[in-house]
């Protein structure tokens, strides 16, 4: 689940009240917002009521309550979802069939209604369309079939071409946009420069990413080419998910918190801002958010992406993070999903807890991982 914070300079200030209970995350319900941190009330903006709750509280305008959403929009749990993955065991099957990722990319929002619906996809998707052929196996996760090492694997690497390499991604968005009908927003994603590239250099998942280490500390322009190749693909990747009804894309830069300061600034970073100022330039009011788990020592780098939402890991204590990040950034997050093994007083506890802390500022919402599954009892997410 997500939730989104905001600053007091172009985001009016949302919070719920200290006596606020969980109901009031229900999307019937409206609770009392008001700026909980001291200082000068920002005043809100009015809310449009045609659009999203979500994409209203990231531009800054007054909504009844910080919008929530799966970021698993799958629903691993969800009895609908196996039966699918039974009659469809192959996950590229399942992720690049049009019908099949409308139908899995509902499921969830049809039964909780979340305030955001993302497309059932994953971000190595394009790699195909690159020439890096790839699979994602059963029990196995990624595997890469010609891990790309030297510099003539990377001059093979292909440039991207969502129209012909991915044309049910457009597809799927598009339908999506015309079954929830604003009533959530669409989110889209793609996978950040350097964890792409940690994938095909390592051949799959990774411990240690000794192999991508090496190649960037033996050979870094090799990383570096590679590194571009992937930033001007994804910049073309988000313009043509927005182009067919994505309304906010999410960056996942899982792996690059296995970057030290230092060479996150030499190796990542660059990447980052360089997609954020391309699609800026062709969709300046697409939100950008940028996700990367485990952040807590490159906190104060992740705003100068110019992405417009940062999502927080539980790693960071709400308020900390708020501190950190400054007040130009609006929030993601930030809620343990391993509390959803706790009792529902518990969980309420501890979502109030964030979103107090969140204060105000910059718009906030709530994001769950896949943690609502069979393993915290399934009923949470009802619950949440």
């Amino acid at each position: 689940m997500s939730c989104i914070y905001g600053s007091a300079t172009s985001f009016s200030a949302i919070s719920i009240s200290h006596k606020s209970s969980l109901t009031s995350f229900r999307p019937n319900s409206k609770p009392r917002i008001h700026c909980a941190v001291g200082g000068t009330v920002a005043e809100p903006k009015a809310v449009n009521a045609t659009e999203p709750l979500l994409l209203n509280a990231v531009r800054g305008l007054e909504v009844e309550r910080p919008p929530v959403w799966l970021m698993r929009q799958a629903g691993r749990y969800m009895k609908s979802y196996q039966i699918i993955c039974e009659k469809h065991p192959s996950f590229r099957e399942r992720s690049e069939n049009v019908d099949l990722v409308v139908e899995i990319s509902l499921q969830p929002w049809k039964v909780f209604k979340p305030d955001g619906v993302i497309l059932f996809s994953d971000i190595l998707t394009p790699l195909s369309g690159m020439n890096i052929p790839f699979d994602i196996v059963k029990g196995k996760g990624p595997v890469i079939f010609n891990p790309l090492r030297t510099a003539a694997d990377v001059d093979q690497v292909r440039e991207f071409v969502p129209e012909d390499a991915v044309p049910y991604v457009g597809q799927a968005l598009t339908i999506l946009r015309k079954e929830v009908d604003n009533q959530a927003a669409v989110l889209g994603f793609v996978g950040a420069p350097f964890t792409l590239a940690s994938y095909v250099v390592e051949g799959g998942s990774s411990k240690h990413f000794s192999k991508v280490k090496r190649l960037a500390f033996s050979q870094p322009k090799v990383l570096h080419a590679l590194l571009q190749k992937f930033a001007a693909s994804m910049a073309k990747y988000i313009q043509y998910q927005a182009d067919n009804g994505a309304q906010a894309v999410q960056i996942f830069d899982s792996w690059a918190t296995e970057l030290s300061p230092v060479d996150f600034d030499e190796f990542s970073l660059p990447y980052l801002k360089q997609i954020v100022d391309s699609v800026k330039q062709t969709h300046p009011k697409l939100p950008l958010i940028l996700y990367a788990s485990g952040s807590g020592g490159l906190l104060e780098r992740l705003p100068l992406t110019g992405v417009d939402v940062v999502s927080l890991d539980w790693t960071v204590d709400m308020a900390e993070g708020r501190r950190r990040l400054g007040p130009d950034v609006a929030v993601q997050g930030n809620v343990d999903p391993g509390v959803l093994f706790g009792s529902k007083e518990f969980i309420t506890n501890r979502i109030n807890d964030t979103v107090r802390k969140a204060g105000k500022g910059k718009a906030y919402f709530e994001s769950w991982p896949w943690y609502c599954s069979r393993y915290t009892r399934g009923e949470c997410c009802p619950f949440l």
